[in-house]
């Protein structure tokens, strides 16, 4: 449990710091290196287009994994009419009542000391639990920080190739890039700020990789009806079509969370709860 406690706090910092670093490259060399193109128009340059779009996808990963935190998972006892309180988390914490004997799909989680309503998993880069309340804003997250992560690869590659001089049509030419740079590193050949934006490549790339099958993942949980828990736990889901659970995740008006980072929209969660 310790070790669990301190991954986290870890998971988080990491993830925030390489987020400040991405964000520093990209505003002080990256984009500052796309204004030598002196072909273009000002108005409708690379630079600016590019940083538009940086901080579009930016603001909505961050502002999802602020959502995420934010929206946390209820108090025991609150909002899931749970009734007993103080007892219910003793039996639950010495193990003489299952997680699914006050409500089904509950589940009681020691690091958070909470009870998730639908709960899918602890994500220990927000240091939360992930459910029904924040599942949305969670799906989000993984979809444009991997987006983020793409972007980012793409314009790394390009200050490479042209502060290089190398080309990277051929596909073996990022495979063959970072024991060839760490061999000229050594050597003396490569500056050291070169050298940290091509290992900053192989980790956008692995984190991009990583939260697009994440992103993708959970979509098809959410198309089935399922969570990640139900499945590790081998629980039976009652078959609905896909447009219901679709809508119980994100609402109706689901567009606007597609572009805007805001709380779930219209859920049938929410207007439960209101009731």
């Amino acid at each position: 449990m310790l070790v669990l406690r301190l991954l986290n706090v870890v998971a988080p910092a990491y993830f925030l710091c390489i987020s400040l670093v991405t964000f520093v490259l990209q505003i002080f060399l990256f984009i500052p290196s796309m204004f030598r193109d002196l072909s273009t128009t000002p108005l409708f340059s690379p630079a600016l287009l590019h940083g538009a779009l940086f901080l579009f996808l930016s603001a909505n990963a961050l502002g999802n994994y602020i959502l995420v935190i934010q929206s946390s998972p209820e108090d025991l006892g609150k909002g899931l009419n749970l009734g007993e309180g103080v007892e219910v988390m003793a039996d639950w914490l010495d193990g003489s009542r299952s997680p699914g004997s006050a409500l089904p799909s509950t589940h009681f989680c020691r690091l958070c000391a909470r009870v998730t309503q639908r709960h899918d998993h602890h994500c220990f880069f927000t240091g939360n639990c992930i459910g029904s309340r924040n599942m949305r804003n969670f799906i989000m997250f993984c979809l444009y920080t991997s987006l983020a992560c793409l972007d980012s690869l793409v314009t790394g590659m390009a200050y490479i190739s042209a502060a290089l001089s190398m080309s990277f049509a051929n596909p073996l030419a990022f495979l063959t890039l970072l024991p060839h740079s760490i061999s000229q590193f050594f050597s003396g050949a490569l500056l050291s700020s070169e050298m940290f934006v091509i290992l900053m490549l192989y980790l956008w790339l692995g984190i991009g990789l990583a939260c697009a099958g994440f992103c993708c993942h959970q979509m098809l949980l959410v198309l089935r009806g399922q969570t990640r828990y139900q499945v590790r736990k081998g629980m039976v889901v009652r078959a609905r079509p896909w447009r219901e659970n679709l809508q119980e995740v994100f609402g109706k008006r689901w567009l606007l969370g597609l572009f805007i980072p805001v709380l779930n929209v219209g859920s049938d969660y929410r207007r439960q709860k209101e009731k």
